[in-house]
């Protein structure tokens, strides 16, 4: 398992993965392809904004878009695996290579609907801080009602 940084030499990759991302979501954001069968992103990898991908074996096996919302402060904004991928907890370790790298406060947001992703990230982050997470409904502008985790790391 290896996390690279997203830049100029490998955003292709990660932008080729955001579309199965956005694939999976669909039927929870309505979100439709467009003439060339292309979902349009909400999270772009700029200013704050840092893509991240996984490496399973050499191969592209995942994606994280993570916010520094101010000094130590995080946010989860994507995070996807590949569903091959999806065994051995390649997920929760991806997930917890990033926390132990940026020590902080973060969150994780959920949209309603998003079954799978609650009990991922509930599993994940209840793994990594030992249940020490607050969980709410919280109102996002953009998403409406979403999950969110807010938690503390210290790595």
């Amino acid at each position: 398992m290896e996390l690279v940084t997203v830049n100029s030499s490998n955003l292709a990759i990660y932008l080729n993965l955001t579309q199965a991302y956005e694939a999976e979501f669909s039927p929870l954001t309505k979100k439709l392809p467009d003439e060339e069968g292309k979902f349009a992103l909400d999270t772009p990898i700029e200013g704050n904004v840092t893509g991240y991908l996984l490496y399973i074996d050499g191969r592209p096996a995942g994606l994280a878009a993570i916010a520094n919302e101010s000094v130590d402060h995080y946010e989860v904004c994507d995070f996807y695996v590949v569903p091959v991928f999806r065994q051995h907890k390649a997920g929760q370790r991806f997930a917890h290579i990033l926390f132990d790298m940026m020590p902080g406060l973060w969150q994780s947001k959920q949209i309603a609907g998003a079954d799978n992703a609650i009990a991922f990230w509930r599993r994940a982050i209840g793994a990594y801080t030992n249940n020490e997470f607050v969980e709410d409904i919280y109102h996002d502008e953009y998403w409406g009602d979403v999950t969110r985790q807010c938690f503390k790391t210290t790595a």
